[in-house]
């Protein structure tokens, strides 16, 4: 969501897919955004948005619809808006290995553990070392070999590290080693995200985000310090994906932006 209104922000055209249509995060964050822009009489900008809806029933003959039915919205799309971001489930599905072999750009996040670096690879319970590979990256090296038997560039995949913690630790250090070894084997550019923020979950209810002004975030706010950090972070992340071109600075800050900073 944060980088899909950035873009838009810097004036692009985009488009956003929910394909978790489960859960359907990613549509609850734009619905928010598009209630909280209407009872604030905001001008916010909004993507297009659409949650996938996945056919009923099993076998390949769903299978092949399905993914049909998606290139073919990925297709549309592409022909009106610069940017299409599309949000795939935490889990396997068919259609998640085949929206990988669409994408440009793969950004995978990933909170700052060991927990979570077992989809990535494994590693040896003794010193950290890693191991192998697991599920995820399987499938992101098959997505690979689909592009490459299609005669089309390889994607940039970008392995975010999220929710890091603001003060160094060992878990810190060893997850951060243990993902620059495995970068090497899969050739991800490591990048460090957004840092665990109070301020972060403050925006959902509202659809808002860290490139918002503050004055969105509730009537004669004030920006935090916590607030310009975010802000921050996002530019950073933005120029990490090789995007940070794209997003235009904000106009000269206020005397309340000067004083948080």
């Amino acid at each position: 969501m944060h980088v899909a209104i950035a873009l838009i922000k810097a004036g692009q055209r985009v488009a956003t897919i929910d394909l978790d249509n489960k859960q359907k995060t990613l549509t609850h964050y734009v619905d928010n955004r598009r209630d909280w822009a209407r009872e604030t009489s905001q001008e916010l900008g909004i993507p297009t948005h659409m949650c996938f809806e996945t056919l009923g029933g099993r076998g390949s003959e769903v299978e092949t619809l399905g993914r049909s039915a998606l290139a073919e919205i990925v297709e549309r799309l592409s022909r009106s808006h610069d940017f299409v971001v599309i949000d795939c489930p935490g889990h396997d599905t068919y259609l998640t290995s085949f929206t990988h072999s669409l994408a440009n750009t793969l950004i995978t996040p990933l909170n700052d553990s060991f927990l979570d670096f077992d989809v990535l690879g494994t590693v040896d319970p003794s010193d950290f070392r890693v191991t192998g590979i697991s599920h995820y990256s399987s499938m992101v090296e098959t997505a690979r070999r689909e592009r490459s038997g299609h005669d089309q560039p390889a994607f940039e995949w970008v392995v975010l590290r999220n929710r890091l913690s603001m003060l160094g630790s060992r878990n810190k250090r060893l997850v951060g080693e243990a993902l620059s070894e495995l970068s090497k084997t899969l050739n991800f550019r490591l990048v460090d995200g957004l840092a665990e923020r109070v301020i972060f979950r403050e925006f959902y209810p509202r659809g808002l985000t860290a490139l918002d002004d503050i004055s969105q975030l509730a009537p004669a706010a004030r920006p935090t310090m916590s607030h310009v950090t975010a802000r921050l972070e996002m530019e950073r992340l933005m120029t990490a994906i090789m995007l940070g071109h794209l997003v235009a600075r904000p106009a000269e800050p206020s005397d309340a932006s000067r004083d948080a900073a």
